[in-house]
């Protein structure tokens, strides 16, 4: 993962390779190409710009012929841009590459975390994106905009939206969570989320019964996979399928409610000689990460949805949008700041959302109290955010083995043919079994699975549970 270079070191400055927090041009270069750099850092993550050595890495210094006035770099930030970001110019010793003594120019650009620079002469607006400062056009310098709340898209007015366009139950349980019993246009008035007559987007995206009317991709699909991966065609592998559409607070409950009922429960045998339960993945982890892709995603980014998509070994949570600039990758656990804030805002007070950040945080902290792996945050294809939650499937299936074998005897293990062993490791990985799941883990007919688990109960391993041999409810799970 990159890394701002820290120390101002002519010889790494030399060497290192360029990137999205370090560029270095010759003093040949005309400060209004300088200014195009200095835009692009300030309008990411900030960075350094070396002024006296060449792209290839040669120290030229400012005594090479054709080098402008250091001055001229030292005001660029002034001179050239609008509003004037925050850089630092440090002038560092070197020897150039002629063996004369020399020195060079450091612009450490800080990044402008509440406005969008432009170059003052055309108004192009740059983004820092790898080694390359990208001109931006109207559309990417609005989305820019909206990163740094400058201007934020939940404001904006839904021209085509009215007070009948709200949720009754929604608008209810809001005003009986504000302890007020006001005209419903007050309070979405008095809150910001009616204007003239319309729905704000952030209005829209809480209050509204059909928000995809005005905002098409504000939904969130979930998707339970057979397997580690996503198959197509023939050997399509989703298990469950389902697309939550509607207001933000019943959106959130829709999508918990199946994730919840997706999710498996591991056995193990404890030092007390008992088995217990842990469930797959802290449920403050998956939800915190539901309710931040819920909160946190770019609605403005119209050509994807939330989806949370559960593999048998991992559950990914991809949210459209990437970061917002002053939030990195390795920064987020710390940083504290909202896309949506009044998103946000509305959602804390129904209960969902914590302070800033504190969430992030927390994941890490749940998961590794399960003894998982850390959370994994990444920007694929730079156009969204993914949060992986990886479960221990594979070292449980290995304890789940060791714990069956301590569980019933190793007399009692070695005696287990084929069948009744694939039963008795599904039992441990899931704490029951019907007829019709074995059936299907074992790819042989009723005539195979049945008595199997009946002879499993005659061994005095599993447990039976229905009525009578027609329940439909009936199913086998550990002896007790």
């Amino acid at each position: 993962m990159q890394q701002p270079i820290g120390q101002n070191d002519p010889a790494v400055f030399a060497t290192a390779k360029e990137n999205q927090y370090f560029d270095r041009k010759s003093a040949r270069i005309k400060p209004n190409d300088v200014a195009r750099h200095i835009v692009a850092f300030a309008n990411a993550a900030g960075g350094k710009l070396v002024i006296g050595i060449e792209d290839d890495g040669e120290i030229t210094g400012f005594r090479r012929s054709g080098s402008r006035d250091i001055e001229d770099f030292r005001h660029a930030p002034l001179a050239c841009c609008e509003p004037v970001p925050v850089v630092r110019a440090v002038e560092v010793a070197v020897t150039n590459s002629r063996g004369e003594d020399d020195f060079i120019l450091v612009l450490d650009v800080r990044p402008s975390t509440d406005h969008v620079i432009a170059r003052r002469g055309d108004r192009a607006v740059f983004l820092r994106q790898g080694d390359r400062s990208v001109v931006l056009g109207h559309d990417q310098i609005t989305a820019l905009e909206y990163d740094k709340n400058q201007r934020r898209f939940e404001d904006e007015v839904a021209d085509r939206s009215s007070i009948d366009d709200v949720d009754p139950e929604v608008m209810a349980r809001y005003k009986k969570e504000l302890g007020t019993d006001v005209p419903d246009e007050q309070v979405l008035r008095s809150r910001g989320f009616l204007v003239d007559g319309h729905l704000t987007n952030a209005g829209v995206l809480i209050f509204a019964k059909n928000p995809t009317r005005f905002i098409p991709c504000a939904r969130v699909r979930v998707i339970r996979f057979d397997g580690n991966k996503m198959q197509t065609g023939r050997r399509l592998n989703i298990v469950k399928e389902r697309t939550f559409d509607g207001p933000l607070p019943k959106i959130i409950e829709g999508a918990k409610a199946m994730i919840s009922e997706q999710l498996r429960e591991f056995q193990y045998l404890g030092d007390d000689g008992r088995f217990k339960v842990i469930p797959e993945y802290p449920e403050f982890a998956w939800f915190e990460g539901l309710v931040n892709a819920v909160t946190h995603r770019n609605y403005a980014h119209s050509g994807d949805h939330i989806r949370v998509m559960m593999y048998d070994d991992r559950m990914e949570i991809l949210s459209p949008g990437k970061l917002p600039n002053v939030v990195t990758l390795e920064n987020m656990r710390h940083t504290r700041w909202a896309r949506n804030p009044i998103i946000a805002r509305t959602l804390a007070e129904f209960g969902w959302v914590r302070e800033l950040n504190e969430g992030v945080q927390r994941i890490y902290d749940e998961m590794a109290g399960f003894f998982l792996n850390e959370p994994i945050f990444e920007e694929p294809n730079d156009a969204s955010v993914q949060l992986t939650l990886e479960n221990s499937i594979t070292s449980r299936v290995l304890r789940r083995e060791d714990a069956l074998t301590d569980s019933i005897g190793q007399a009692a293990y070695e005696a287990l043919n084929e069948y009744e062993l694939a039963a008795m490791q599904y039992v441990f990985a899931r704490g029951r079994v019907t007829v019709s799941e074995l059936k299907e883990h074992l790819g042989r007919s009723v005539k195979v699975v049945r008595p199997t688990l009946r002879g499993l109960v005659d061994k005095g391993l599993l447990d039976w549970h229905g009525s009578n041999s027609r329940d439909p409810s009936q199913y086998y799970d550990l002896h007790r």
